[in-house]
């Protein structure tokens, strides 16, 4: 079966490890700052914050700014479902926003601004796919309306992606991503004083960690913030600091693979759209739009039938049960219609483009034997 994603692991991360356990530090400590160190040099930022999730990475940026009751966070409904909740867990309320179009399926300024009101105190901008949201006009419209910008670069990752622009910027490391830690994420800031309130109540709050302590003849810690148990361990950091090694060769090798998807899809399928193949240094995940009058499932099933294991990205999250019930008049057409036509195709460092034209091939001869229903109808 080619998956849709798989981690590149071999034996630099599990020598890795094994120095980890040999040390037998295992919690947070001298590996988990140089991680840290090494991807802010890596992004042009001077610090960073490495915890156990983007979900955390999230939470924790939102939280350094004070955002809570009362206030609204304007969010893409198009993402995975944490880029919500984590204003939830603030307190404060989302307000989901359209994307542009098919072929950009990012926020839309236009509508994020028809949203804002006198509570919007931020903007989450979703890198989908590692498509970048544009800084100039996210920073001219957080200018105009004295927002908060966090970037949720879930999906861009590497030197590739430029450097920072938001207030905040939180990452992923987790298994299907460019690079893996198994469960990890980061946070940058530009800002030391949010880089501290970060790292600070990454840790419950504490002054001091054990591993700062370690050296200490007699040690103890204050707790000045409401804090989360958010932190990475030293195994994560291990294979981080391998894998962030490899990363701009990997983001080449993805870049050659969604080359050549552009180039089979143009001559076995036109009528599928690849929304994400030129926009992207970085590319995370292969979507394609298919065509209105095809049962995507039935897609699914042939495809995983020749042995290619697809998937979705994402269902909207305002029509997810339990954020349905809380948010019933929301309605994002742009959205919604995308969302029911988006195939995630396989997109990993470990695929040829023997890989892509087999996934392909495949994919044609699925919509050839619809014959004349295929209808590339306007989203």
């Amino acid at each position: 079966m080619l998956l849709v994603s798989e981690p590149n692991l071999g034996a630099d991360e599990k020598v890795a490890l094994a120095e980890v356990i040999d040390s037998n530090w295992i919690t947070m400590g001298g590996r988990v700052r140089a991680f840290e160190q090494a991807f802010a040099d890596m992004h042009g930022a001077a610090d960073a914050v490495a915890v156990s999730s983007c979900t955390a990475a999230l939470h924790l940026a939102l939280e350094a700014f004070n955002i809570g009751p009362g206030d609204e966070v304007l969010v893409p409904s198009l993402s995975f479902v944490a880029t919500a909740n984590s204003v939830i867990y603030c307190g404060a309320k989302p307000v989901f926003v359209d994307i542009q179009s098919p072929g950009c399926p990012l926020i839309d300024p236009a509508d994020a601004a028809k949203k804002c009101s006198s509570r919007t105190r931020a903007v989450i901008v979703m890198h989908y796919g590692g498509m970048l949201c544009d800084p100039a006009v996210w920073r001219d419209f957080a200018g105009r309306h004295s927002l908060l910008i966090i970037e949720d670069s879930a999906h861009a990752v590497g030197p590739e992606r430029g450097e920072i622009y938001g207030h905040v910027a939180a990452f992923s490391f987790y298994g299907n991503k460019n690079i893996t830690t198994g469960e990890g994420g980061m946070v940058i800031s530009h800002d030391p004083a949010v880089t501290s309130r970060i790292r600070c109540k990454r840790g419950a709050g504490m002054t001091s960690g054990s591993y700062q302590r370690l050296g200490l003849r007699v040690g103890s810690y204050d707790v000045t913030t409401l804090g989360y148990n958010y932190r990475m361990t030293e195994l994560n950091a291990a294979i981080g600091l391998k894998q962030l090694e490899k990363l701009p060769e990997w983001n080449h090798k993805r870049r050659h693979l969604m080359a050549a998807y552009s180039g089979a899809t143009s001559r076995l399928c036109p009528e599928v759209m690849l929304p994400v193949c030129d926009a992207t240094q970085n590319p995370h995940i292969m979507a394609a739009v298919l065509p209105a009058n095809v049962d995507r499932l039935s897609v699914m099933g042939c495809l995983h039938d020749d042995e290619v294991q697809t998937s979705m990205h994402y269902p909207a999250i305002h029509t997810l049960s339990w954020y349905r019930e809380r948010y019933p008049d929301t309605r994002l057409p742009i959205t919604e219609a995308f969302a029911k036509r988006e195939l995630t195709l396989p997109l990993h460092t470990k695929m040829t483009s023997v890989d892509v034209e087999h996934v392909i091939a495949s994919l044609a001869r699925y919509l050839a034997s619809q014959g004349e229903t295929n209808d590339l109808a306007p989203l």
